[in-house]
């Protein structure tokens, strides 16, 4: 085990010199190998060792017993331990979600803040089995092609040393460096879904091949490839059919399907939401003919004027208004700073002179009216909102300067015939917006 996995972290280039290192140490097998594991190479790499343990308090007497053996174990060893102890029970019902899920999430939590506290890599004790069992069970799930990369080698901060190895060859590493380890009696039944996986589905694949981890570690490799490849050429793409309100349609149905697909579930994972294989084969068809489809976490793909977004199904916001004299992210120009103002910038600027104590920033609301300066036309606000293609979601919670129901200035329109500035104006103003001049402020 030892010369595998000192090859695969010299190939993978998981560890450099004067690295410091936080084994996840759970108690079992797997992390102990992986804590003497790197103990024995510390001098090769001058590494500094850590630990951490985190009780989920879900197993009673035993998860106590765990960490008194790993309090004990990393004394022997005269490495740093760094234990937390949390009612993963209690979150997992407060936060709605399985006790696996929460205490993995409690678990790399806890695991980042060391990294982050210690200049630390955090090496986990995934083996070669934990990857095969992990890629048949996301096969099981209908993965795409993610799912079927297997577990990563290093993600950030985390590595992953013993990725290389079996579970048998570690459990034999043990009995060789005669290793104490404590086992998690969770594992030992077919309560969760991947004990089923390793109980029954792994002997029955060995059974066909014994060098099954292996093999699935090769086709991982390959995919991981396709993966990489696949993500490279759907951002360029993605790039190429950007519209100012989202990607069109007409470019990415031009794609090949395959990358076609790859590219829409990159966007929506991307944007915060989620989807399946059923959801990219309807906004597949939205694209085409029109209409919207309903992703998880609460988004929305819509497919309206040949482009495609992804929208956060959001309340309308509640209606606004304020005195443009009092309202923060603003900023005055002088006569004087306006000799240089460039005509773009311009669009932007509103002629203080026709500021009255009545002018407001607000919402758009019914009535509003907008006359474009050049063409020197009115039209119904609402109108020019639809005309220029701003998509409903953003039109519902524009701001605009007004006085009265006469638009003066308006978010990603810019200024009207009544609000722009002229060779005689002696004082502007120009709203703040998108990180520029002042903060973080967005009306979006």
């Amino acid at each position: 085990m030892k010369n595998k996995a000192e090859s695969f972290i010299l190939n993978n280039a998981l560890l450099t010199d004067s690295d410091k290192v936080i084994v996840a140490l759970s108690g079992g097998a797997d992390s102990v190998s992986l804590l003497h594991f790197l103990i024995s190479i510390k001098e090769k790499y001058n590494l500094t060792v850590y630990a951490a343990h985190l009780n989920h308090n879900l197993r009673g007497e035993e998860s106590q017993r765990d960490e008194n053996f790993v309090r004990t174990l990393c004394e022997k060893y005269g490495v740093e331990l760094f234990v937390k102890s949390v009612d993963i029970g209690k979150i997992a019902e407060e936060n709605k979600i399985g006790e696996e899920l929460c205490g993995r999430y409690e678990r790399y939590k806890f695991f980042d803040e060391l990294s982050e506290n210690l200049g630390a890599k955090v090496a986990t004790a995934h083996n070669a089995s934990d990857n095969a069992e992990t890629v048949l069970f996301n096969l099981c799930r209908g993965s795409s092609v993610k799912g079927v990369c297997g577990i990563p080698v290093k993600r950030g901060n985390i590595i992953r040393p013993l990725l290389c190895v079996t579970r048998e060859e570690i459990e034999s590493y043990c009995k060789e460096n005669n290793l104490e380890y404590v086992t998690d009696s969770t594992n030992l039944c077919d309560d969760y879904n991947r004990n089923k996986i390793r109980h029954n589905a792994m002997p029955v694949f060995r059974e066909i091949n014994e060098d099954f981890e292996n093999a699935v570690l090769r086709f991982c490799s390959s995919m991981t490839d396709i993966y990489e490849y696949l993500s490279e050429i759907s951002k360029k793409e993605l790039k190429l059919a950007k519209t100012e309100y989202g990607y069109s349609c007409e470019k990415l149905l031009s794609l090949d399907e395959a990358v076609l697909k790859f590219a829409l579930m990159k966007l929506i994972k991307e944007s915060g939401a989620d989807a399946q294989t059923i959801h990219i084969e309807l906004i597949i068809s939205a694209m085409e003919t029109g209409g919207s489809v309903n992703l998880q976490n609460g988004f929305t793909c819509v497919c309206s004027q040949k482009t495609l977004r992804i929208v956060k199904e959001n309340k309308e916001a509640e209606d606004f208004e304020c005195p443009l004299n009092s309202f923060e992210e603003i900023k005055y120009f002088s006569k004087e700073e306006l000799k240089n103002v460039h005509n773009m910038f311009a669009n932007d600027l509103i002629d203080c002179d026709i500021i009255t104590d009545e002018t407001v920033v607000r919402h758009k609301r019914a009535g509003d009216t907008f006359t474009l300066p050049n063409r020197k036309v009115t039209k119904p606000f609402r109108k020019l909102l639809i005309e220029m293609k701003i998509p409903k979601e953003i039109r519902n919670n524009l701001l605009v300067v007004a006085n009265g129901s006469t638009v003066l200035w308006a978010e990603r329109v810019g200024v009207s015939l009544q609000g722009k500035i002229s060779p005689n104006t002696k004082r502007a103003v120009k709203i703040l917006k998108n990180n520029e001049d002042k903060g973080d402020f967005d009306f979006a």
